[in-house]
């Protein structure tokens, strides 16, 4: 067993747990971050490293890989302990710590701020016939370099935020770009739905692809229905396609746990300081939930000082909780 005891364990390395490992440094807290995946940064490092961030306070046209990088280089400064390809197992109670389990040691710990986002995901797959056959090819779930869609005819399936932010990336690069969805509504920020229909994108709605087939020229055909019509279709050939329908979730190893935490609907419930039901054990991001949550980067960053002051101030009740964020630097 490793010894050391640290102040503060963030179980997830996504954007929200790095950046709350910066902030439990600044409050000279020892801290370690435990990390699932082989690199820090999440479903943001993983899935969009290309996407445009809109709603991180200060910054104009970040990408997802930018984003990490600069909380990658502020946590840094902190000396981290970090923890990678390292899946906690179990988490306990013991006298006054936690004592925290996973597949390569054991370690204790005063607090814990849990951090993993929706935990393990997997994208939703594109329900169409020999869509299975391009997957990995044609057919992707996620855009890892813009250069590769270069001049190429491109087509994105999804209604939501993502979804847009997507086929407006790719129209800065593509020869052409279609987005098609199952309603004619869209689901984005109002702003970004209105710079959608200004652009040269060329929206398809309501459609749902129901048949993909590969044409002599190594592009694929896409074989869509018309929503609410028996036989009415189109088709479409495209170079590539990017699936965009969203995650499934799975936070069953969190389920084993000998603690039992308080969920609603698989997710932790905080109060307003984002304490959960048990003593020091906070939850902050995709993975908290309170009335009025919304899940966004800008709001998981703004729990981070309230779980890392709340649990300061539980652990050290002396030490003075900083009011401005000039006085952390003191």
């Amino acid at each position: 067993m490793n010894e050391n005891i640290y102040d503060i364990t963030i179980i997830g390395g996504g954007p929200i747990g790095m950046f709350a490992g910066f902030y439990s440094g600044l409050r000279n807290a020892k801290f370690q971050i435990i990390e699932s995946l082989s690199e820090l940064g999440g479903q943001v490092n993983a899935l969009y490293p290309e996407k445009t961030i809109l709603d991180v306070a200060g910054f104009t046209g970040l990408t997802g890989r930018e984003l990490i990088k600069n909380l990658k280089s502020q946590l840094l400064t902190m000396n981290p302990e970090i923890k990678l390809n390292t899946t906690v197992n179990d988490v306990e109670k013991v006298d006054n710590l936690f004592k925290i389990t996973t597949d390569k040691e054991i370690t204790k710990s005063r607090a814990i701020i849990i951090a993993t986002g929706n935990g393990s995901f997997k994208p939703r797959k594109l329900l169409a016939e020999n869509a299975d056959k391009f997957e990995n090819k044609q057919i992707q779930y996620f855009i890892k370099n813009l250069d590769d869609y270069k001049n190429k005819t491109v087509l994105v399936a999804g209604g939501g935020d993502s979804a847009i932010d997507q086929a407006l990336m790719l129209e800065k690069v593509a020869k052409k770009v279609y987005l098609l969805h199952r309603r004619n509504e869209f689901r984005g920020l109002e702003r970004m739905v209105s710079t959608l229909k200004d652009s040269s994108v060329e929206l398809i709605t309501p459609y749902l692809i129901k048949k993909v087939e590969e044409i002599d020229n190594g592009q694929i055909e896409l074989m869509a229905k018309k929503m609410r019509t028996d036989d009415e279709f189109i088709n479409i050939d495209v170079d590539k396609m990017i699936v965009n329908y969203g995650f499934i979730a799975n936070n069953k190893a969190m389920q084993a746990w000998k603690i039992n935490l308080e969920s609603n609907h698989r997710l932790l419930v905080v109060d307003e300081t984002m304490a959960t039901n048990i003593k020091n054990i906070y939850a902050i991001g995709d993975q908290a939930t309170y009335q009025g949550k919304q899940t966004i980067i800008a709001t998981g960053l703004g729990e981070v000082p309230l779980a890392v002051n709340g649990i300061m101030q539980n652990l050290y009740p002396d030490s003075n909780v900083p009011i401005h964020s000039t006085q952390l630097s003191k």
